[in-house]
């Protein structure tokens, strides 16, 4: 099992884009008992992400319960970045 900020990034390279609530369904069953697995958690590694080239803002919504929802992609140098260093 690859850690958990490893796993997230490797999930953007699989989507088109995706915001944290996807991330944590598509992960819930691996990872799910981690501590870390936190929604405040994993929008923090995926503004690190950001911040260090590999993520992008893709765009924004409100959900049903009118909270914004920031949706992330790995871009194409991004996603070649993240699949060079994290195998499979």
């Amino acid at each position: 099992m690859k850690p958990l900020n490893y796993a997230v990034l490797k999930y953007f390279t699989t989507v088109p884009d995706a915001c944290i609530q996807d991330v944590m369904e598509a992960l819930k069953d691996e990872y799910g008992d981690f501590k870390a697995f936190q929604q405040d958690q994993l929008i923090s590694a995926c503004m690190t992400a950001e911040a260090n080239g590999l993520l992008e803002e893709s765009r924004f919504e409100l959900d049903n319960n009118n909270e914004l929802r920031v949706y992330f992609r790995a871009h194409e140098e991004g996603a070649a970045t993240i699949n060079k260093y994290i195998i499979n």
